[in-house]
């Protein structure tokens, strides 16, 4: 679950900027496991597939799934980060399946599309609206997928929430202000996010055979790793959002960012992440 396609720093910053995202992918792995898990039970897929291809798959968190719920399968992981790849090889040789997992470093919106065989079941968590050109991606999945094959599309309808409404309680309301900060960024940068594919799945030429959106409202005072996220979350956010917030709203972020301060955001024991994700199911007849 990654962008398809970053742009390029120089290496240093690119393998930094690889090891916090994917910090942040493993932890959303984590955290919505339970919902990654009822996604792949829903796919409406007539025999179990054989051959899968995970298209942006960034650490894994689909990948893992997958393989769990289809024990015959193996999967080809494409995605643009070597140190995803890296870091995705590692954990499949952790949990012993690394003979059924098979690593494709490639850039989805090239000219040139990578040879991923035929598989039956094609799978895109949180990696389609990064695209520059879907429609053209949506095309070469298509004529990728042996006949009959299904093309699973999962997207988040908007970046996570964490925070009660009266938090903090000098700034409250402060998450949704960073929010509205940063969405004129990603209309210009990411503006399928939170697109209707079913459309342009259709006119890609598949046949859509189910959509479903999953409410996410998990709340548990004591997990960690729901801190871990949010902090995690809340540090990507303040990135795009502190050239546009108030000096007093930048301030208490960094209150809740101040990992020794007493008002960190991994004191809290009243984080929840709430969300939605949609998916499309969509066959090519």
């Amino acid at each position: 679950m990654t962008q398809a396609h970053p742009h390029a720093p120089h290496h240093g910053a690119q393998h930094g900027h690889d090891q916090e995202h994917a910090e942040i992918l493993d932890l959303d792995a984590e955290v919505l496991a339970d919902h990654i898990a009822s996604i792949t039970a829903w796919l409406p897929l007539k025999t179990g597939p054989r051959q899968i291809a995970d298209l942006g798959c960034g650490t894994g968190a689909g990948i893992f799934a997958l393989l769990d719920r289809f024990p015959e399968a193996r999967v080809t992981a494409v995605d643009a980060s070597a140190g995803h790849l890296e870091h995705l090889r590692e954990k499949a040789c952790a949990r012993g399946v690394e003979e059924r997992v098979r690593t494709v470093q490639a850039d989805l919106d090239g000219p040139t599309w990578p040879d991923l065989g035929s598989p039956d079941l094609a799978w895109a968590s949180a990696s389609m609206h990064h695209m520059a050109h879907p429609g053209r991606a949506l095309r070469n999945v298509h004529d990728m997928l042996a006949p009959g094959g299904l093309f699973a599309v999962v997207e988040l309808a908007s970046f996570p929430r964490f925070l009660p409404e009266s938090a903090p309680e000098d700034r409250p309301g402060l998450e949704e202000r960073c929010h509205a900060a940063t969405d004129r960024f990603h209309v210009e940068h990411v503006p399928h996010r939170g697109a209707d594919w079913g459309p342009m799945l259709t006119a890609a030429g598949f046949t859509i055979e189910g959509e479903r959106t999953i409410a996410v409202n998990i709340e548990d005072s004591h997990s960690g790793a729901i801190g871990r996220y949010a902090l995690g979350s809340l540090q990507r956010l303040r990135g795009t959002a502190a050239g546009v917030l108030s000096l007093e709203d930048l301030a208490a972020l960094d209150r809740l960012l101040d990992t020794d301060g007493p008002h960190s955001i991994l004191r809290r024991d009243d984080l929840a992440v709430r969300t939605e994700r949609t998916v499309w199911a969509a066959r090519r007849t």
